[in-house]
């Protein structure tokens, strides 16, 4: 399989709702010479199946997968859910003949098969571990110096370690990494590894506003100027939602909540406009000003 071909798996979300996710993943990983294949005939990763329903999950899964297969091509995700699902169910399948069985009787009645020949990676896994930090280092034109953020790395892509064990789940330091390569200071907060509260936005609306509010308040605490995401639910949690947690608890944060593909694509010398800046409900002017 060619190193820097992969396919896309938008996964729901993003074309929809997050497109500036898209649009500045695009944008930086044509510049670093990374070939996106599309995945015209794909379908929801089965995430928010289970558990009501494990078996459709896999199904779906593995449907995606087989999509894969048929390509030879690796799988990259821009969303921590969907790697999450479709990087578990990968490896249980290869690990399990027995849950390979079963699901291939599913997969049988639309002519699929699978096989278990191609990998699972999240745009920071491609970034860190494809690509490398030295040749994204060398790409970078406008170091983002002396601008300072945080970072919010959400819960998929570093556990369970027993399927990802890319990174410290406790202590993650990829996507530090790679923010520090543009040029920006990332700044280490209290209660970093919380989760944004978005798994359960659909039950609780209150919950999750509360868990967003918390770390909104320890990123300013610590004067961090943006916030940096790479999944498109966790984005949506502190951008979307930051002018309704200011309503609800009466607070004023106005913090910018950055994809870091827009970051990256500004230390190398994209313009906000080709970086969809616009799409963000939060107001990142000042960090382009800056």
């Amino acid at each position: 399989m060619p190193e820097l071909n992969y396919l896309i798996f938008l996964g729901c979300v993003i074309p929809y709702r997050i497109s500036s996710y898209e649009i500045s993943t695009r944008k930086v990983l044509d510049k670093l010479g990374v070939e996106l294949v599309e995945m015209p005939e794909f379908n929801c990763c089965g995430f928010p199946l289970d558990p009501i329903n494990h078996d459709m999950m896999l199904t779906l899964a593995a449907q995606n997968l087989c999509l894969a297969e048929q390509q030879n091509l690796n799988i990259m995700t821009l969303c921590n859910g969907c790697f999450g699902t479709l990087n578990h169910v990968n490896k249980e399948l290869k690990e399990d003949k027995k849950l390979r069985e079963k699901v291939n009787v599913y997969l049988k009645e639309i002519g699929m098969e699978f096989e278990g020949t191609t990998k699972v990676k999240h745009l920071i896994h491609v970034l860190a571990e494809n690509i490398g930090v030295e040749r994204i280092k060398d790409a970078v034109q406008n170091p983002l110096n002396p601008l300072r953020v945080a970072q919010h790395s959400g819960c998929h892509i570093i556990r369970p370690a027993k399927y990802v064990g890319s990174d410290d789940p406790e202590n993650p330091t990829v996507l530090k990494k790679l923010i520090n390569v543009t040029g920006a200071e990332c700044l280490n907060y209290l209660d970093e590894m919380e989760c944004c509260g978005a798994p359960i936005i659909g039950v609780n609306e209150k919950l999750p506003l509360q868990l967003a509010r918390e770390k909104l308040d320890h990123i300013r605490a610590v004067g961090a100027q943006a916030l940096i995401t790479v999944c498109p639910f966790c984005h949506m949690m502190y951008d979307l939602n930051q002018p309704r947690i200011e309503k609800t608890f009466n607070e004023k944060f106005g913090i910018p909540v950055l994809h870091y593909t827009q970051l990256l694509g500004l230390a190398m010398g994209f313009s906000p406009e080709e970086l969809a800046f616009k799409q963000l409900r939060v107001n990142a002017s000042e960090i382009v000003t800056k």
